[in-house]
């Protein structure tokens, strides 16, 4: 998902640097104000911070020119902490990662940001939202937040790459190849990081209940059933 440096236009560079901008001025706001309010919930930003660096740094080639395919990580922040929250840790680690790893770039970082860490988390929360309200089981509901907020990344990383550097057939035809071809490899990991991500927040309601209660992710009657259906 990772478009490399130098691979769009100067003109979608811009345009994606200030789609994206508002997002994370308003994420490090509420990031500031969590941290304030809830002190204790920094060993939970680390673990979510970490997971995103990790799973989006298992970089594999792919055949969409100028670009490359991964787990994108981002479905324990959104789960935990929102999406806003989670596009600022996106943010941190897409420039960790251009910096030191030559690993997307500076001038794709807009563009990085936006699909990884804006809309794949705002889609995979609509999702988490909704299973709520269904009372969808939880760890349910945390494998389809993690594979949407996933496949979801490389749709708007396709609609980018196909407007900036569109293939002869046009737009319809360009999106259509290129999604296509990440779907190859992207539908796999989106269920293998669906499932590793409910196994992890398996562990958090094991090790760390409470925390879940303060960020009103759980609230003590549903952590007390489903420890119940652990035994």
């Amino acid at each position: 998902m990772h478009i490399m440096e130098g691979y769009l236009p100067p003109q979608w560079c811009v345009f994606w640097y200030i789609v994206s901008a508002p997002f994370i001025i308003y994420g490090v706001y509420i990031l500031n104000r969590q941290v304030k309010e809830n002190r204790e919930t920094l060993s939970l930003l680390a673990v979510s911070g970490a997971f995103i660096f990790l799973l989006s740094s298992l970089k594999l080639p792919s055949p969409v020119a100028g670009s490359c395919s991964h787990p994108t990580g981002t479905g324990l922040s959104t789960v935990l902490f929102g999406p806003i929250i989670t596009c600022v840790l996106s943010l941190i680690v897409l420039i960790f990662q251009a910096l030191f790893m030559a690993h997307g770039g500076i001038t794709t970082l807009g563009a990085n940001v936006f699909s990884m860490g804006i809309a794949g988390p705002l889609l995979g929360y609509a999702v988490y939202r909704l299973g709520k309200a269904v009372n969808l089981n939880i760890f349910v509901n945390i494998f389809l937040v993690t594979a949407v907020a996933d496949l979801f990344t490389y749709v708007v990383t396709a609609i980018e790459l196909a407007v900036a550097v569109p293939l002869q057939g046009g737009f319809v035809f360009s999106f259509e190849t290129f999604f296509a071809i990440y779907a190859i490899t992207q539908i796999p990991l989106a269920i293998l990081e669906g499932v590793l991500i409910a196994l992890v927040f398996k562990y958090i309601i094991q090790s760390r209940a409470d925390i879940l209660v303060k960020l009103g992710v759980l609230t003590q009657e549903q952590i007390t059933k489903i420890m119940g259906s652990f035994s």
